[in-house]
């Protein structure tokens, strides 16, 4: 048997608050990890850690990007235990996911959720979705809804679930032994993304 882990947080994003104003549920944004130092976490949300665009599935870490602005944030872990074969299964999904260009984030998928109105997007995955299709594709559980139908609060309902972890996120022992990055402000990450759209709009007109 092996655990897959699943972190849920509410963050101090705008669309966090958003969420958050709108349904009142203790968390706005869910991950899995394959690993029990949560070294390595896998959803949908800004791929470079930082700017809401891009987005679509991808790695995060807890020492890097808005993870390092927030410290004070809710966060609880949950433990999983399945099967090797459905770990590896559901690990390999989740790498092939965040590995492919053509996923992208389902931003009208998530705002309809929050409505229980389903909208299914090809390759369009917001955070719980891209969970729970990992889950689900594995067979590691059984959903109680559509997966785009999901929400990161779903998950504490979820049977065969252990809470391993609920508190703030600097007190959080797997960050703790963490060696944090320096917080990156908006103005140099902006400047980053202005000179790799400048590079790649040269790179076409050459």
């Amino acid at each position: 048997m092996k655990s897959i882990y699943i972190f849920l947080t509410r963050s101090g994003t705008v669309l966090s608050h958003l969420v958050y104003t709108f349904t009142k549920e203790p968390y706005t944004h869910v991950s899995v990890a394959f690993d029990d130092d949560l070294g390595t976490l896998y959803s949908s949300s800004r791929k470079n850690g930082y700017t809401l665009f891009p987005a679509g599935p991808c790695r995060e870490f807890l020492n890097q990007g808005l993870f390092t602005r927030w410290g004070k944030i809710p966060c609880a872990v949950y433990e999983l235990r399945v099967e090797d074969h459905v770990y590896h299964q559901a690990r390999q999904l989740a790498e092939e996911m965040v590995s492919q260009d053509f996923y992208h984030f389902n931003i009208f998928g998530l705002l309809l959720c929050k409505m229980n109105i389903r909208l299914q997007r090809q390759r369009h995955f917001f955070c719980s979705q891209f969970v729970s299709e990992v889950l689900r594709q594995s067979q590691a559980l059984e959903l109680p809804k559509d997966s785009v139908l999901m929400r990161p609060s779903d998950f504490l309902q979820l049977s065969g679930l252990r809470c391993l972890y609920c508190g703030l996120l600097k007190d959080l022992p797997q960050r703790q032994r963490m060696q944090l990055g320096e917080p990156v402000s908006m103005t140099t990450v902006y400047f980053h993304l202005m000179m790799a759209a400048a590079r790649r709009s040269w790179q076409r007109m050459r």
